[in-house]
């Protein structure tokens, strides 16, 4: 008959195996970025990354291939502030990402200008599960749609939000690199 220990040891050692087994990209890009634990399908093994929709500086977010080091990477690049629970956009100075359309399905989320005090602009990191949650609705994370689409040579995904328990983690687990 298996011991208590021995059931707890077996339930570590299949967490671990099973959390080994997500498909980790392979990042290019600079740092700070944001980036999503699982690779999913994106077809270069770049991973997934916030971005501007579009190129260049967009007021719409979405979730993009990570992009390699160099001029086009930077619109990939977001930081994570737990100070105030804001996610700054790199090479937009001033820029944080925002929940500007709760309703909106396809783009919740924003690049506005920071507001320190602006609710919209909060979110909280969470390192043990690696979700990143809705500041004002702590039961709701950032995810990205479940369906990719060809992004010229690369690929998009939307990034919305929904409610954490409800979600598969590949689609909800983020890795903040500094």
């Amino acid at each position: 008959m298996p011991t208590q220990s021995m059931i707890l040891t077996m339930v570590i050692s299949l967490g671990v195996s099973i959390a080994a087994s997500a498909d980790a990209p392979v990042i290019k890009s600079g740092t700070p970025v944001i980036y999503l634990a699982d690779n999913l399908d994106e077809k270069d093994k770049l991973g997934w990354c916030i971005d501007t929709k579009g190129r260049g500086f967009a007021e719409n977010l979405h979730s993009h291939s990570c992009k390699p080091a160099g001029q086009q990477a930077t619109d990939t690049q977001f930081a994570y502030y737990p100070k105030n629970g804001q996610i700054r956009s790199v090479p937009y100075e001033g820029k944080c990402m925002s929940l500007i359309d709760p309703e909106n399905k396809v783009l919740p989320f924003g690049l506005i200008d920071c507001v320190s005090s602006e609710s919209s602009q909060k979110f909280v990191y969470d390192h043990t599960s690696m979700e990143i949650r809705i500041g004002s609705d702590n039961s709701k994370c950032v995810i990205v749609a479940q369906n990719s689409v060809a992004a010229g040579p690369y690929m998009s995904r939307d990034l919305i939000y929904a409610k954490c328990l409800s979600i598969e983690k590949k689609y909800k687990q983020w890795v903040v690199r500094k």
